[in-house]
């Protein structure tokens, strides 16, 4: 579900009441197409007294996931600032919010600034943010509508529609040809939107601006009719009684009638829009959660999507370089594993050999076979011959024959128990990639990589590189209050297992499986029934087993935990221990967030 006129024109109408007046007071450009302003603000309260706010404002132009919300959350910013917020920064800097508005109910919020010249006049200023998928931009032009910077550049090499470039006007393309929904007629409705041969949905979501399909077919169920319907099945009353239902929509829209909500399926956030969704009241499939704010709801529909959607943009090397060396060593597994079963017969040349040793005597010279008695077996036995060397010169061969397969048996059991190791190394690394969450995570992994020859070291303290702190473990409370942790990555299992968890601690592993470990600490308690279960389903959840439905998970108590010296990270072993199949659903655990 992407951001539709609709949610942007709530989401206005909340930072029109949250922040016009405030005043921009930093300026941040966390990655390349996202901003983060600071804005205080100071209103009176009914009292009288000056109540001062801090705000953060999010901006995301990111193709795949555009966003822009309040928040309270604060991010790392390059120690160089690029270009587009220097250019910001110079302008803007402590610049008053005059109001925020929309382009009709085109997905673009335009923001009127107020600021004062290096001569102290008083100017004005626009930052036009267009949210359109794969299109978006955040644009930042003079009082004449002249492009002073743009977060992207567009040159016509790129788009034949529009240049968004320095110097240029700035103007919103009519590329759709859509109604303007406000101004729309009720002729219009019926005799051009109904009057396409299409289905209703899709009549009314390309033809009236800021509408999705989810609107659309909202605003049809409305109408008590059915989405699936062509234009051309609808009487002259039903167009009507749609296009009075169109009227209240766009009248709640004008009011500011919102009220944001998620729409969950099967427990995952499905759709979100800001008015009410009553299309899905009936559908037992569906639960419609209530949110305070259209923010709260982008939050939490979006928060954990974007976060990942980025992490999995900056680890794709780090899963590119992992990934060649799975397959490599896969490769190298396969061959081993064949050239081993290949040293099977080995044995038969040894007692071909002893056989000759002891019939050999028997030969002439010239025979192409010896047939004799395996003294082994009792049975018969029929052992090839070179006609052109003596018993004993092919006794020697099979001697020989044996003792290389017996040194190329001996040293593919080193090899193939080498090369399964790095295989769990580097699945686990690959889980470690799946599980990460912050920068942080991957600055730790790709340490790892470093640190066991993967990869090149580079030493990278280098001018505008983040500080991305320390990786640290997940952390969540069991329902009786126990405190369960999981490692994020190698380096994290070890620190948990052999740093954090004492003797009698608890240890939970995906048997079989790349994973994280999982301690809970017991303060020397007994742990419940419950607790077992609950640090056994996120085990399961955070391995390779995780897209299984269950897993099943090894646990055991720490002080049986041994690390060979000598082994990669995260490895362990251990020689007795529980074992329990569980889901790996891991809903309605408490995780602690910092």
């Amino acid at each position: 579900m992407a951001l539709d006129g609709i949610v942007i024109s709530s989401l206005v109408d909340e930072l029109d009441t949250n922040i016009t007046g405030g005043r921009i007071t930093k300026i941040a450009q966390p990655e390349k197409d996202e901003l983060l302003l600071t804005i205080k603000r100071s209103t009176q309260d009914e009292n009288g007294k000056t109540v001062r706010s801090t705000k953060r404002l999010t901006i995301s132009v990111n193709p795949s996931l555009p966003l822009i919300y309040l928040t309270d959350t604060n991010k790392t910013s390059p120690l160089t600032a690029p270009t587009f917020c220097m250019v910001l920064r110079k302008h803007l800097n402590n610049c008053g919010i005059i109001s925020v508005s929309q382009m009709g109910l085109e997905r673009v919020i335009k923001f009127e600034l107020e600021h004062l010249n290096e001569m102290g006049d008083l100017c004005k200023k626009f930052l036009y943010v267009e949210l359109m998928g794969k299109h978006s931009n955040i644009i930042f032009c003079d009082d004449n509508n002249k492009i002073i910077d743009s977060i992207k550049h567009i040159s016509l090499l790129v788009s034949s529609v529009r240049e968004v470039l320095p110097g240029r006007e700035y103007f919103i393309p009519d590329t759709q040809h859509k109604y303007d929904p406000f101004s729309i007629t009720e002729e219009e409705f019926i005799n051009n939107v109904l009057s396409k041969p299409l289905t209703l949905s899709k009549a009314v979501y390309t033809s009236i601006t800021g509408f999705s399909p989810l609107m659309a077919n909202e605003l049809i169920y409305r109408a008590s009719l059915s989405e699936k319907n062509n234009t051309q099945e609808l009487s002259d009353m039903e167009k009507l009684h749609l296009y009075r239902n169109f009227s209240e929509m766009m009248n709640d829209i004008s009011e500011k009638k919102f009220t944001p909500v998620i729409a969950f399926k099967d427990s995952m956030p499905a759709e979100f829009t800001s008015l009410e969704l009553s299309m899905y009241e009936k559908d037992d499939a569906y639960t419609i959660k209530n949110c305070d704010t259209v923010s709260s709801m982008l939050f939490d529909y979006y928060a954990t999507k974007e976060v990942m959607s980025r992490i999995n943009q900056k680890s794709a090397d780090l899963r590119k370089i992992t990934n060649t060396l799975l397959e490599r060593n896969y490769k190298k597994y396969d061959l081993q594993t064949k050239q081993l079963k290949d040293t099977e017969k080995r044995d038969k040349y040894k007692v071909y050999g002893e056989l000759l040793t002891t019939y050999g005597y028997e030969l002439k010279g010239g025979e192409k076979k010896l047939t004799c008695e395996n003294y082994y077996t009792g049975k018969e036995i029929t052992i090839p011959l070179d006609e052109t060397k003596s018993a004993v010169d092919n006794a020697k061969k099979y001697f020989d024959k044996y003792a290389k397969l017996k040194r190329t048996f001996e040293a593919l059991n080193i090899q193939i128990a080498e090369t399964k190791e790095e295989i769990e190394h580097l699945e686990s690394i690959s889980n470690s990639l799946d599980i990460a969450r912050q920068d942080s995570d991957l600055t730790a992994i790709k340490r790892e990589l470093s640190d066991c020859g993967y990869i090149k070291k580079h030493h990278e303290k280098n001018k505008g590189s983040k500080n991305t702190g320390k990786s640290k473990p997940l952390h969540y409370i069991s329902s009786d209050g126990f405190d369960m942790f999981v490692g994020k990555n190698n380096y994290q299992n070890d620190e948990l297992t052999f740093k954090i968890a004492t003797g009698n601690d608890w240890w939970f592993h995906a048997k079989a499986n790349a994973g994280s470990h999982v301690i809970v600490k017991t303060d020397g308690k007994e742990l419940p029934d419950r607790t077992f279960e609950e640090a056994a389903r996120l085990a399961a959840h955070y391995s390779k087993a995780c897209e299984q439905g269950k897993a099943e998970i090894d646990y055991i108590q720490k002080k049986h935990i041994k690390k060979p010296n000598g082994s990669k990270p995260g490895f362990v072993v251990y020689y007795t221990n529980y074992s329990m199949t569980i889901s790996t659903d891991i809903t309605g655990i408490q995780e602690v967030t910092e």
